[in-house]
């Protein structure tokens, strides 16, 4: 076992693509369902771009390599792992043949550990249907090094295509367009058949995505299908019905949508996240079926990092924000050009009171709250959190105001896309070209307190004043709860909720929220009054719980451990875990939570809430 430092160029890969880069990647696997494994192996074309280099060094992490060759020749490669350093993984360092074409493949045998980072087994009891078992992937932040041997950085992007065996009852998607004519001679074993794809579009390793399980679709537009399991597969299709319009939306602001299909895959509750951008396929929580599609933006999250994520990528994570602050940007435009310019604004001050309790909780001298994070030594997963999305948004709103407006900035964004799509940037190619679209506005560009925006922790150095018409009435109603005294009669009836939104639902409890605890009582009285408890609305739900834990109210603790444990979605699993702990009379129901569930969650939230407990890993 020999020793191998992380990149100087990206903190978190091992990876040296600016020496020899892989460009491609086919991926001959099984699916193993009874091992928990993929087996098979990862055939990588290269480009040796620095003549004097010997080796190609790739990420691994709990990979067992059992071979490595030249695909052409067959001729046998001289490999080594390097130390293993906690979540990153490890080195695998392939010794070059003498000669090293264009175009070379190396073939690489392997499979992966039952208990990968990037994968998630389900058996049939864990599913909706209960009849068949399930995997899926979450390959974002560094977790593709568990999943396939790879130059696991987003500063290196590779077409990819796949040829994957799974039992015949089952359904593989990948994110990628499916590709018949790409199958192989080989005859699948007993009980299985082939499935095959193709990703002609450079994508980062982190984007690579898998699906395995008995799914059924329903078609919602033109280029688009949602997957999912038959329970649900109808619901989804209802909720999800305004794609379409998002993505010619989307094109509109940001230009030719080059991924060809747009499908939704809505995946069992222990997924970690809202929603996940894997090109051609873009990966959903059952969260998001509200039953009355107002947690649709979701959607429109997604479809904007088809251009900002996807094509135009951060070059390494310390630059997240590119990514997120970007998406969240155009999400919002997306949104405003469909429900109006107030509704827009109105999502922002809900996203500036996440910001908020973020900075609060992790307390405002932190580095993780600056736009450009340091993460030498740092696990991308533990600085994940809403700033990069935020903080992200509210500069990139302040800038659009700074020169000129939407008429202004919404050409310059389009002109981005355009100009770096396919590549991976640095914040410094980001701002150059700002610089570089605005001839005339460099006095104004000069003014920007640069260094407090993108290096500096906290909060943004300039709050925008948002259209407040949406929320008013959020916030008188959410005033009248505070200031009421509790005496009779009360002056609450379901009218005040029943004349509000779903959205606007979420904002009055959000503000209850930010405020001071409410009593216990009274916080019993707001849910009787609106029925809150029997909410359909995750988003509803998750406020509604905290509240109740916030004001110590006993009565929360159960259906915050439900909440917990019936889905996985880390927006608000992490939060409650984070409130349950800091109660004293709930952490022990926390912890004795947790572990029972800890073999069902994904990696990603197991780890992250077991440190949100103080819990050793």
């Amino acid at each position: 076992m020999g020793k191998q430092a992380l990149s100087p160029g990206d903190p978190t890969s091992f990876s040296r693509p600016e020496l020899v880069a892989v460009t491609h990647i086919h991926l001959s696997l099984d699916v193993d369902f009874k091992e928990k494994k993929l087996k098979g192996k990862a055939d990588l074309t290269i480009d040796r771009r620095s003549q004097e280099t010997t080796q190609l060094v790739l990420d691994s992490r709990d990979l067992s390599i059992s071979n490595v060759k030249v695909q052409s020749t067959g001729q046998t490669l001289e490999y080594s792992l390097g130390s293993s350093i906690g979540t990153f993984g490890c080195s695998l360092t392939i010794q070059l043949p003498v000669e090293v074409p264009q175009g070379l493949v190396l073939s690489v045998e392997y499979e992966t550990s039952s208990s990968a980072s990037a994968l998630q087994w389900l058996s049939a009891e864990q599913t909706v249907g209960k009849q068949h078992p399930y995997l899926f992937s979450q390959c974002q932040a560094i977790h593709a090094r568990s999943m396939v041997p790879c130059q696991d950085t987003p500063s290196s992007k590779i077409t990819y295509s796949a040829e994957i065996s799974a039992p015949e009852a089952l359904v593989v998607l990948m994110s990628a367009l499916q590709d018949e004519a790409g199958r192989s001679l080989n005859s699948p074993r007993p009980g299985t058949k082939f499935h095959c794809f193709r990703q002609p579009v450079p994508i980062p390793t982190y984007l690579i995505a898998i699906a395995v399980g008995h799914l059924e679709s329903r078609q919602i537009g033109p280029r688009s299908r949602v997957w999912s399991e038959k329970e649900l597969v109808d619901r989804a299709a209802f909720e999800f019905d305004q794609t379409e319009t998002f993505l010619q939306t989307a094109e509109q602001l940001c230009g030719p949508y080059v991924w060809g299909q747009y499908d939704l895959l809505v995946l069992p509750s222990s997924f970690p996240f809202g929603g996940m951008e894997n090109p051609c396929i873009t990966f959903v929580t059952p969260t998001l079926l509200a039953g009355d599609k107002s947690l649709a933006n979701v959607v429109a999250h997604e479809i904007a990092h088809s251009w900002t994520g996807n094509l135009v990528t951060n070059r390494t994570f310390e630059d997240f924000w590119l990514n997120e602050g970007w998406t969240v940007f155009v999400e919002r435009k997306i949104k405003g050009r469909v429900q109006g310019e107030a509704a827009r604004q109105f999502c922002a001050i809900g996203g500036l009171k996440e910001l908020h309790e973020t900075v609060e909780r992790r307390g405002s001298t932190d580095p993780l709250t600056c736009l450009v994070h340091d993460l030498r030594g740092v696990d991308p997963d533990d600085a994940f959190s809403s700033v990069p999305y935020e903080k992200g948004h509210t500069f990139l709103y302040y800038l659009e105001h700074q020169l000129g407006g939407p008429e202004a900035f919404e050409p310059f964004m389009k002109a981005y896309l355009d100009h770096f799509k396919f590549k991976s940037i640095s914040t410094e190619d980001w701002k150059n070209f700002l610089y570089d679209f605005f001839p005339g506005k460099h006095s104004v560009l000069n003014g920007i307190d640069w260094d407090s925006w993108l290096r500096k922790p906290g909060m943004p150095p300039h709050i925008p004043s948002y259209d407040t018409s949406y929320s008013d009435a959020c916030t008188a109603l959410a005033d009248r709860w505070r200031k009421w005294s509790e005496s009779p009669p009360m002056p609450f009836n379901p009218a005040d909720w029943g004349n509000l939104s779903s959205e606007q639902h979420v904002e009055v409890l959000a503000q209850l929220l930010a405020g001071p605890a409410l009593t216990p009582s009274k916080v019993a009285t707001l849910g009787v009054t609106y029925n809150l408890a029997s909410s359909q609305n995750a988003e509803i739900r998750f406020r509604w719980i905290r509240l109740g834990l916030k004001a110590r109210w006993q009565p929360a603790i159960a259906p915050a451990l439900q909440f917990v444990t019936e889905q996985g979605r880390m927006k608000y699993v992490r939060p409650i875990y984070r409130d349950l702990y800091d109660w004293e009379e709930a952490r022990p129901h926390a912890i004795s939570t947790y572990k029972q569930n800890r073999s069902s969650m994904m990696y990603v939230s197991a780890h992250t809430v077991a440190k949100d407990l103080h819990l050793e890993e």
